[in-house]
């Protein structure tokens, strides 16, 4: 996969260098695990029989954990362009995770029930995109989950002091404008969940 002195955006350098690091090193914690084992289960409730799971920008594993805690059988794969965060997701012995950025095509030679993001397309060069959109349509032979902030039209916030980092728009209903997919299903996690808080993400369930 490509390495650095390849990037094409701002943003890869961004997230590939020390702010990804100093991200990966705040993020992390058994509370985060259990909520997202929870919003996992009730998302895979309406993915029935889904065996492989490949996450694109897996961080340090913490989703891959969750959905190992739901199933240890599931076959799990990751792609993550922080090489500390790829190492630490690695070493979780829970899926095979290679790193480097999902803006250049992924290996698809093996696919997977379900290909999903959780709080990266927001990160994407919104230019850059329909790249990741074609990963994850590739990877995939049956179900893609999309789980970011959502908004009807984009637009750009500032992300802890930085400008163009975090972009909102509404992400699946740009996959189903561009692909054969139909909406399965969809549902939001909030901050203020008494058990399971999670940040204001709206997810979407595809399928092929």
């Amino acid at each position: 996969m490509p390495d650095d002195k390849n990037f094409k955006s701002e943003q890869e350098h961004f997230w590939a260098g020390s702010f990804g690091n100093e991200y990966t090193d705040r993020n992390q914690g058994e509370r985060v695990v259990r909520a997202n084992a929870a919003l996992f289960s009730r998302i895979l409730r309406s993915a029935p029989h889904v065996r492989s799971i490949v996450e694109l920008g897996c961080n340090a594993g913490l989703n891959l954990q969750a959905l190992s805690r739901i199933d240890g059988d599931f076959e799990l794969g990751g792609f993550e362009i922080n090489e500390k965060a790829a190492q630490m997701a690695n070493a979780l012995g829970i899926a095979e995770v290679a790193q480097g950025t999902i803006v250049e095509p992924l290996p698809a030679a093996k696919t997977y029930d379900l290909s999903f993001t959780k709080g990266v397309l927001i990160h994407i060069n919104p230019d850059l995109l329909g790249k990741v959109y074609d990963n994850l349509f590739a990877l995939s032979h049956r179900y893609i989950m999309v789980c970011e902030y959502y908004n009807p039209t984009p637009t750009v916030v500032t992300y802890r002091g930085n400008q163009d980092r975090l972009f909102k728009r509404d992400f699946a209903g740009e996959m189903l404008e561009r692909y054969p997919l139909e909406l399965v299903d969809y549902g939001f996690a909030y901050h203020r969940d008494n058990y399971f808080p999670l940040d204001d993400l709206t997810w979407f369930l595809l399928r092929k």
